[in-house]
């Protein structure tokens, strides 16, 4: 029997294997797909943020004057449509469920501010008589929604 010494430094004759770099985790982040996924999604937010408005067609009156600061809550929308026809927000209802249906929502809201949105060939009877509603439904701050106009000039008609 025979015994030998082994160095520290010597590995009998066989030689060891550095790990190659394909076997080691990688420390760094590829950051190009996170951001490839990202401007594509911003794209899709930019297109779909202005289709995200009220989307029942009427014809607003135009006027001068300036809009009206904006809320922390959702505004509520009530619209009279050009047949005469009374929405809340995008659900059709009858002007017999119009003010229960008010006194539920301003009983959740804390303010009560309630925009009108009219066609503009609707008659003025039939806004008068929306507004009056939407008071009774425990909504007094009404603000009626127009299109911007351009400034009206101090000239005669003639």
């Amino acid at each position: 029997m025979s015994a030998g010494v082994m160095k520290s430094g010597d590995d009998g004759g066989r030689r060891r294997r550095r790990r190659s770099r394909r076997g080691q985790p990688m420390s760094e982040i590829n950051v190009t797909p996170f951001v490839d996924v990202m401007m594509v999604l911003l794209i899709i937010f930019m297109v779909a943020a202005p289709l995200s408005v009220v989307g029942i067609p009427v014809e607003l009156p135009e006027t001068s004057a300036t809009a009206l600061p904006g809320d922390e809550e959702e505004p509520l929308t009530v619209t009279i449509t050009n047949d005469g026809r009374v929405m809340i927000q995008e659900t059709d209802t009858t002007e017999a469920e119009l003010v229960a249906r008010l006194q539920a929502i301003a009983a959740e809201r804390s303010s009560d501010k309630i925009f009108l949105r009219a066609d503009g060939r609707n008659d003025w009877n039939r806004v008068a008589e929306v507004m009056g509603l939407l008071n009774a439904g425990g909504f007094s701050d009404i603000g009626l929604v127009t299109d911007i106009a351009p400034p009206a000039t101090g000239g005669s008609d003639g």
